[in-house]
């Protein structure tokens, strides 16, 4: 992730060229890691910053911030932030990376949000402070091949009964912007400063406007984040349209080939909720029609 250059120097960008927001000011980073949001709100001015993570990486990452010189400004604490107890109690402001594949796949949004609550001070800024999830149709045919259909016949074998698991697992992938077909919908949009846990589990209309006539095989999901609060606006997007980052993008594919014409409307719903089993992991739904012909619905578990 260190290596997305994307991803961190976005938040480079946002923290170290706004200065004026964080001098003097006290920050929890939520799921520190190595640290370097961390040194990078030292490095802006920061008076203090705490930095919380539950994984062993905390440990190297007190010989990178004490190599970096930052020892007295930086405290690291290892432990699930919803039980450790923090030096400081309230903070000014809060950075975190915490999104998953999907935007809400294994994120650690649900502990940004305890963090929110439970420590930010009144009027305090989240880094980042905004997050928009996308929704396109693809021509995908050489790949659904590839990934679906090569169960009909293995070897001479009628494997078909693993399609349907096939079809009901997204992948994680980088999409050409070619394959695209459809304009993008925004299907959801989070302010950190005001969502709530339960808004996470949400059912979204769409409609997407063919950009030519082909083939749908798949729908593709992708985010983009944005710094708001800052002078001058940091964003970036794990879009095909985009730069790669390491979250890629998600294909959903279709249980069947959609045939769709330009112009033409494919009216649907996406459905997401965390996993009764495992709240990190996700349960999806997409129904979808074209004008005039029936709904399809198809079901897909992200784990």
């Amino acid at each position: 992730m260190l290596k997305d250059t994307v991803r961190t120097g976005s938040y480079r960008a946002a923290i170290v060229n706004n200065g004026h927001l964080f001098k003097g000011k006290t920050v929890l980073d939520v799921g520190c890691g190595t640290g370097i949001l961390s040194m990078f709100a030292a490095k802006a001015g920061a008076s203090h910053v705490v930095g919380v993570d539950m994984s062993n990486i905390i440990d190297q990452a007190q010989k990178i911030i004490e190599a970096n010189g930052f020892r007295d400004t930086i405290t690291l604490v290892k432990g699930k932030l919803e039980d450790v107890e923090l030096p400081i109690k309230q903070f000014d402001i809060i950075i975190s990376e915490w999104m998953g594949y999907f935007l809400l796949y294994e994120s650690m949004l649900d502990t940004v949000l305890d963090a929110r609550d439970k420590y930010l001070k009144p009027g305090g800024l989240i880094f980042p402070d905004n997050a928009r999830l996308f929704l396109a149709a693809i021509e995908d045919q050489d790949y659904k091949e590839e990934k679906i259909n090569f169960w009909d016949n293995v070897y001479g074998f009628d494997f078909s009964c693993i399609k349907d698991i096939a079809v009901r697992e997204p992948l994680v992938d980088t999409v050409e912007l070619k394959a695209v077909v459809t304009d993008p919908f925004m299907i959801k949009h989070i302010n950190l400063l005001t969502v709530k846990k339960e808004d996470l589990t949400f059912a979204a209309p769409f409609t997407l406007t063919a950009t030519r006539n082909d083939y749908i095989h798949a729908f593709l999901a992708w985010f983009d984040i944005s710094f708001d609060c800052t002078h001058r606006k940091v964003q970036f997007s794990t879009g095909p349209h985009a730069q790669y980052t390491h979250w890629k993008q998600t294909v959903f594919y279709t249980p069947s080939t959609v045939t769709i014409n330009e112009g033409q409307k494919l009216h649907g719903k996406l459905s997401c909720a965390p996993n009764a089993r495992n709240n990190r992991d996700l349960d999806i739904s997409i129904t979808f029609k074209l004008e005039g012909q029936d709904e399809t619905k198809a079901d897909y578990k992200m784990y």
